[in-house]
C-alpha cells in the first residue's frame, strides 16, 4: 500500500505525500505534503495522541511520547484549524484527466474547490 494519496475523514481532505499543501500552524505558509513525515502523530489521523494535521520542520516536534508532535498536542491542548487545500493541489483535481471520473460523482465538491480557487 502507499502512502500517495488518501483521505483524512476526521479533517475531510486529501492526504499523502502526493498532496501539496501548506503547514497548518497558524501564520506558517511553508509548501510542504501531507506525507507521514510531516504529521502530527506519526500516523495518519494522528495515531494514539497527535491530531493529524501537517506541520512543516519548524513546527513539528520530535517528542518522549512519541515520534512527532505539534506544540498543542505536546502540550495536551486542543489541535489548530487545518488549513485550506494549497492552489496547486486544487487546480490539479480541477484539471488533471486522472480526476475526470471525482469530478463527475462530486459536482458539490467541485463548485467548492472552484469558489476557493475564486473562480464560478
Amino acid at each position: 500500500m502507499g502512502w500517495s494519496l488518501g483521505y483524512d475523514s476526521n479533517w475531510s481532505r486529501d492526504i499523502g505525500y502526493g498532496v501539496p499543501a501548506y503547514c497548518d500552524h497558524p501564520g506558517c505558509d511553508e509548501k510542504i505534503d501531507r506525507g507521514l513525515a510531516h504529521v502530527c502523530g506519526g500516523e495518519p489521523y494522528g495515531g494514539d495522541r497527535g491530531c493529524g494535521l501537517y506541520f512543516c520542520g519548524s513546527h513539528l516536534y520530535v517528542s518522549s511520547r512519541l515520534p512527532q508532535l505539534c506544540e498543542r498536542c505536546d502540550g495536551n491542548r486542543k489541535p489548530f484549524l487545518a488549513k485550506p487545500d494549497h492552489p496547486e493541489w486544487i487546480e490539479w483535481k480541477l484539471t488533471d484527466e486522472s480526476w475526470q471520473q471525482w469530478r463527475a460523482g462530486n459536482p458539490n465538491e467541485v463548485a467548492k474547490l472552484l469558489a476557493a480557487k475564486g473562480g464560478v
